[in-house]
């Protein structure tokens, strides 16, 4: 079996989304919606622009979107023949689903496999009528949204579907999807919409127990606990009340449970108050003053809405202060409204898991990673539990007069154990069994558990991969490449040479990879006057990016999330880049006000002098106005795609759309250089020189006079501009260490002047760029 086409029927949110993310990893789409009145294809190809216009991005690459074919469920059907994947994200109501099914049944060939993105209803009243062999092809597939954005992809198979089956939808959820897979048992809601809607129900009662605001809970449910921003009012007003008020009023029919959503909240759906795609729900922005709008939230005791409050008291200033697991030990002593709400939320929320969980899920490990992947939490329910302790909880169930679930009487000290050099996890059979690994993920932290680090550092660890291969893992806050990071990789880089086959650079961190140089040290380098500091630190971070280059064996970066100045120079001079679909690359020095100096702004000027040297009567000043543009501009890319369009990425870097996978592809990338790699050789071109500055000077000007620059942004753009055209003289062949040291130069000049010293100061204080 192999999956080369999909079909999708349903062009709504859930629908254009899998489209253009299966699309995005280059997958031929078939997406069908219903017929239009006046045009019959017009709901689809709505649906299509939608995503293609959709905030944040549906599509890695916009232009992805010509792999998708639309049309409408009467008339196109037949173009689903021909795929080896079908799966219907239509209106959540049982019969609609089985009349498309019984359709399916007839036209899909016998080998496509059919699944529903249905978010809870049963499979066996989907499959309902159709043939065995129909149902040995049939498997669940919840999808959460945005779907490019969520990590989590629920898959339910039922006791039907084929091993076979299974397993190649797991292979495309994870391989083309890029999605975490968890395997669900056919129970209402499944597990994170089960778990986390009972979260958000026992967050509204407690709310109105506790006598707190909309304002206090989402700051006590939110960065708090290790959960995202949106705690759990913003996450409502995102997904929509009608849709909050829906999910849980059929959460309640299903289960026979209490879900009941307070009258008040219902209140606001009758008002057409539903959250984002309404102007307004738990809060809603009014114009403000100078145009910036003002959040007032909701007032549920009073029914109106009021400024916005921001809640902040010295307990919950000192618990922020506090590692996560001291942070859920401390909540358990604390006193006062905000904490008592607290230990009855987690106390509510972790007996309903454990009494669950046996139901929703084959293992306790699924339900945390459901939570982390699906609702963006840092640590899932039972790593949550383990931080409290088994003893607080059953305390828990004698306080509140409830019996006491068999996974907490099995528990024997916690829900996690180390096992050797792994870790065990309680198993719904009361037994603790190996934790399982994400099938064909390398996770640095498991190697290091099993003694795989070989040299390590407050700055950097170098881990074994195995087979020769080594990783060097940056771990300096938001992994700046700081003087320890320069020395760590040097390090790796000597040890390599002595007898390892190739070094990869990557991180388990979930959001960076590298923010880039260590401003605050070079900050205090200029507040201390040590300016040979600054130079000899300038030409060390040139150094080792060279020597990532020239290395005789093959590096490999990895990066992902945030891969910005630094981190976007150091994978440029790796020998291919394994990047994470998900990569907001770029070079953005100019906001601290200075230029890319670690072998960036010469990287560029060199690669796309190349590129461009390959067509008989091409402008080389072409490609100096691309690398002029990307760098005075600081263009970031907002995927992995786009950073190839840019030039940041090569045609012969790779894209894994599973960050899960990302450090072993980079592994095995290489193990692909290793077998006949040759260092490159170094390079020469001719830079333009004064013609070439000068033209870049004159652009620099009109935007001046056009108001879309200050002094400082063109004293800035100058020095790129002449480190680009190779200085002001005639034009010259020049190597790279030629266009280095004009870096190195504009960079220092530029640390000189009282503008930059102020971008660098309010970057550091505020984390935001200055305009001077």
């Amino acid at each position: 079996m192999r999956i080369t086409k999909i079909g999708v029927v349903g062009a709504g949110a859930m629908g254009s989304g899998i489209a253009a993310l299966a699309a995005s990893a280059g997958m031929p789409v078939v997406l069908l919606d219903i017929p239009g009145t006046d045009d019959r294809g017009k709901p689809a190809r709505d649906g299509l622009a939608k995503a293609v216009k959709a905030k944040p991005a549906a599509f890695m690459d916009a232009a992805r979107a010509a792999l998708v074919k639309t049309g409408n469920t009467e008339d196109d059907l037949g173009l689903l023949a021909d795929c080896d994947f079908i799966v219907e994200a239509i209106i959540e109501q049982p019969a609609p689903k089985q009349a498309l099914f019984a359709k399916l049944e007839t036209l899909a060939k016998p080998t496509a496999i059919i699944a529903s993105n249905t978010s809870g209803i049963p499979m066996k009243v989907l499959t309902h009528g159709r043939s065995a062999s129909f149902k040995s092809r049939f498997v669940g597939t919840h999808f959460f949204n945005p779907v490019r954005y969520m990590h989590l992809l629920e898959i339910i198979p039922t006791p039907d579907t084929s091993p076979e089956v299974l397993r190649w939808t797991r292979v495309l959820a994870e391989r083309v999807f890029g999605k975490g897979v968890v395997l669900c048992k056919d129970a209402p809601g499944f597990i994170a919409n089960r778990l986390g809607m009972f979260g958000m129900v026992r967050a509204l009662r407690l709310m109105e127990q506790h006598g707190l605001t909309i304002d206090e809970v989402d700051a006590l449910t939110g960065p708090l606990l290790g959960r995202p921003k949106t705690a759990t009012f913003r996450t409502g007003d995102l997904s929509g009340l009608d849709i909050l008020t829906h999910v849980a009023a059929g959460l309640g029919a299903a289960t026979g449970e209490d879900f009941s959503i307070p009258e008040w909240v219902t209140g606001l759906v009758k008002a057409g108050r539903l959250g984002d795609k309404a102007g307004g729900g738990f809060y809603k922005k009014t114009p403000g003053k100078g145009g910036k709008p003002t959040v007032e939230t909701y007032n549920w005791k009073t029914g109106e809405y009021g400024p916005q409050q921001k809640v902040e008291t010295p307990e919950l200033a000192m618990l922020m202060k506090l590692p996560l697991p001291e942070r859920f030990a401390k909540l358990k002593e604390l006193q006062g409204p905000h904490f008592e709400f607290l230990r009855a939320h987690l106390a509510e929320t972790s007996l309903y898991t454990l009494a669950k969980t046996p139901e929703l899920a084959y293992d306790m490990v699924a339900v945390d990673r459901a939570l982390e992947w699906g609702y963006g939490w840092d640590v899932g329910p039972y790593r949550c539990m383990d931080f409290v302790g088994a003893d607080w909880l059953r305390f828990m169930c004698t306080e509140r007069k409830l019996p006491e679930p068999r996974l907490l009487t099995q528990a024997i000290g916690s829900f996690y154990k180390p096992a050797g050099a792994s870790e065990g996890f309680l198993s719904n059979d009361g037994s603790y069994q190996a934790y399982p690994a994400i099938p064909g993920a390398m996770v640095l932290d498991s190697l290091k558990r099993t003694g795989k680090t070989i040299e390590a550092t407050q700055d950097a660890a170098l881990v074994d991969l195995g087979d020769g291969v080594l990783c060097l893992e940056f771990r300096s806050k938001m992994n700046t490449l700081g003087e320890g990071v320069l020395r760590a990789i040097h390090s790796a880089l000597d040890r390599v040479e002595r007898g390892y086959t190739g070094l990869v650079l990557g991180n388990d961190d979930k959001r960076t990879f590298t923010a880039g140089a260590n401003l605050a040290g070079v900050g205090q380098l200029i507040l201390e006057g040590k300016w040979k500091d600054v130079e000899a630190g300038a030409l060390v971070f040139q150094q080792t990016a060279m020597r990532l280059r020239e290395s005789p064996f093959p590096v490999v970066a990895a990066p992902h999330g945030l891969t910005l100045g630094g981190g976007c120079e150091f994978s440029m001079h790796c020998d291919r880049v394994q990047a994470h679909a998900e990569l907001y690359m770029g070079l953005v020095e100019v906001g601290v006000g200075i230029l890319p100096s670690g072998g960036g702004t010469k990287e560029l000027l060199f690669r796309f002098s190349e590129e461009i040297a390959k067509y008989d009567n091409a402008d080389p000043f072409e490609a100096l106005v691309r690398a002029f543009k990307l760098i005075t501009l600081a263009q970031t890319s907002t995927s992995a795609h786009e950073a190839q369009k840019f030039g940041f990425l090569r045609q012969g870097d790779r894209i894994s759309m599973n960050r899960d996978l990302l450090i072993a592809d980079a592994k095995q990338r290489v193990l692909d250089l290793a077998a006949d790699y040759v260092a490159p050789p170094p390079r020469v071109i001719r830079a333009l020189g004064a013609e070439a500055y000068g033209n870049l000077k004159y652009a620099l000007w009109a935007f001046k006079e056009g108001g879309m620059a200050s002094d400082h942004d063109v004293h800035i753009g100058q020095k790129i501009a002449y480190v680009l055209s190779g200085g002001d003289g005639p034009a010259r062949d020049v190597t790279e260490w030629d266009i280095l040291d004009l870096e190195r130069e504009g960079t220092l000049s530029l640390l000189g002047t009282k503008e930059t010293q102020a971008r660098i100061k309010h970057m550091l204080e505020t984390g935001k760029p200055l305009r001077n």
